[in-house]
C-alpha cells in the first residue's frame, strides 16, 4: 500500500467504510495515521498560536466547524484523486475524462480557497487579525505539504504504462 493510500484517507476524515480494496487491518491502520496527523495538527496550532484560555473557548468551536467542512471537500477529492489514479491504471484517461477531472479540480480548489477564507473571515472577527493570519498560515503550510505529498505519487497526466 503506496504513500498515495494513505494520503488518501488522510484528505477522507468523514470517510466511514473501508475502501473495498484495502484489508480491514491496512484500513484500522491508515485510520491510526490520519487520527495521529489530526492530533499532531491540534498540537502545531497550540503551540503556534499559544491561544488564551478565553481564545481558545471562541477559536476551537470555529476550528472545528473549519475541519468538519474541510473533511466534506476531502471526500470529494479524494474520490477524484482514486479516479484519475484509477483512469491512468485501466487506460480510460481520455479527452473527456481529462477535462472532466480538471473542472472538478478547480471546482474543488475554489472551494477549499472560500472555506479558508471564510474560517479566516470568523477567526479574525472573534479574535484578531493575527489570530487568524496564524491559523491561515499553518493551514496553508500543512495544505502545501499534503498537496505536495500527493503530487508526488501522481501519474503524469497522459503518461502510459
Amino acid at each position: 500500500l503506496g504513500l498515495l493510500a494513505a494520503v488518501l484517507v488522510l484528505l477522507s476524515p468523514l470517510a466511514s467504510a473501508a475502501p473495498a480494496e484495502v484489508d480491514d487491518n491496512i484500513y484500522n491502520y491508515l485510520q491510526l495515521m490520519r487520527s495521529d496527523f489530526n492530533s499532531a495538527k491540534v498540537e502545531l496550532i497550540n503551540r503556534i498560536m499559544k491561544l488564551s484560555a478565553e481564545e481558545a473557548q471562541k477559536f476551537w468551536p470555529l476550528y472545528r466547524e473549519y475541519e468538519n467542512d474541510l473533511g466534506k471537500l476531502a471526500v470529494s477529492r479524494a474520490e477524484l484523486i482514486s479516479e484519475f489514479v484509477q483512469s491512468h491504471q485501466n487506460g480510460t484517461f481520455d479527452n473527456s475524462r481529462a477535462e472532466d477531472i480538471a473542472g472538478r479540480w478547480f471546482k474543488g480548489q475554489r472551494a477549499r480557497l472560500d472555506l479558508l477564507e471564510k474560517s479566516h473571515r470568523k477567526i479574525k472577527k472573534v479574535l484578531s487579525p493575527i489570530r487568524a493570519g496564524q491559523f491561515l498560515q499553518i493551514e496553508h503550510q500543512l495544505g502545501i505539504f499534503i498537496d505536495m505529498t500527493i503530487a508526488a505519487e501522481m501519474p503524469l497526466v497522459g503518461e502510459q504504462k
